[in-house]
């Protein structure tokens, strides 16, 4: 079960991650403006999670009649319940950052920089769920940085050409601090389940899932109250580009795509760590990046191919050092297993 969960997981992120950027840009590209109705539709699947969260019920409820007990439709209690408030606002604002990074940046240099974070999720994580570091850590975290400082080179060469520099440095720093705000909270849920002081299971993650998805949907619906979205959103989807059902058509699939990443991401801290799913949404860079050429037609230069060579050099070495660390964990089990009967032999004779 826990093996088939991490798989789920995986295949759930895959589609988000590389469908999620690739949708957004597809709307911005055929007329779409509003940055905050972009916001709003990174987690306004959320209900979706109603449906297993339901089927689950279910279960439990009859699980919980042949012994004669209650049965909750929530299980969250309120200390883990505040965290997923606290960090649902903080992701309202996040998901902010990157749309507006997507609306100014080419998908391929925005996924780009997003594989960054993989440094900052492993310094966050050192300090806030004491995950160790290796030398193949620390070599990761270096490569990734300097990738993302190569990419800052020649940036002129990659505007799109209806924006101004001004727009696209604002959209590539901005994106920056999307992916550092975003590496500090995945280790931030991660230390949520740590102190939630109840058993986890994936129907909690589902819970924390669907209360971090709304708290930021509802930053995201007074974003677009404040900038006026709600009176634009009719004119701007009469003149969308590929028509006006097709307006809708994109909103609803950005909406269910984007819940896949946000499910799948929070699903693989629950079933290995936060450092595991922010290496899972890095790995998948290479994808994005080649949807992004065939569908988008975007410029591939030698900065790009340099950052993607550090970045994928930077997975590389931190998969190595891990395996190398889980090998080395396994024979130290093994060898205290089996120094146990000699230890019970000598204090029997």
């Amino acid at each position: 079960m826990a093996r088939a969960l991490v798989i789920i997981n995986c295949i759930i992120l895959a589609i988000g991650n590389c469908g999620g950027p690739l949708i957004m840009r597809l709307y911005f590209n055929n007329g779409g403006h509003r940055i905050w109705f972009s916001t709003f539709l990174e987690t306004a699947g959320f209900p979706i999670i109603f449906i297993p969260l339901f089927f689950s019920y279910l279960n439990r409820r009859r699980n919980n009649n042949n012994e004669g007990e209650n049965t909750r439709f929530f299980l969250i209690k309120p200390r883990l319940l505040m965290a997923a408030i606290l960090i649902g606002i903080l992701s309202g604002f996040d998901n902010y950052l990157y749309a507006y990074g997507i609306a100014y940046l080419p998908v391929s240099t925005a996924a780009l920089i997003i594989a960054s974070q993989l440094a900052f999720i492993a310094i966050f994580s050192y300090f806030m769920v004491s995950h160790k570091f290796t030398p193949f850590t620390i070599n990761a975290v270096v490569l990734l940085t300097v990738g993302a400082a190569v990419l800052g080179m020649h940036t002129e060469t990659d505007k799109p050409v209806h924006e101004t520099h001004k727009q696209y440095m604002v959209g590539f720093l901005v994106t920056v601090a999307a992916a550092v705000m975003y590496a500090f909270l995945l280790p931030l849920v991660e230390l949520a389940y740590q102190k939630a002081k109840q058993p986890m299971s994936y129907t909690l993650v589902l819970e924390v899932q669907m209360i971090l998805c709304f708290l930021a949907s509802l930053v995201s619906l007074v974003g677009m109250l404040i900038a006026g979205d709600f009176k634009a959103l009719p004119n701007e989807a009469r003149e969308f580009k590929l028509g006006e059902a097709m307006f809708y058509v994109v909103a609803v699939l950005s909406a269910i795509i984007w819940q896949g990443f946000f499910l799948g991401a929070i699903g693989l801290i629950f079933c290995a760590s936060s450092l595991v799913s922010g290496i899972m949404i890095s790995v998948l860079l290479p994808i994005t990046e080649v949807l992004a050429v065939i569908f988008y037609h975007e410029k591939f230069q030698k900065e790009k191919g340099l950052s993607l060579a550090l970045s994928l050099w930077g997975f590389v070495s931190y998969f190595y050092g891990e395996i190398k660390a889980d090998k080395d964990k396994r024979i130290q089990e093994e060898a205290q297993l089996n120094s146990l009967p000699r230890r019970t032999r000598i204090t029997e004779c």
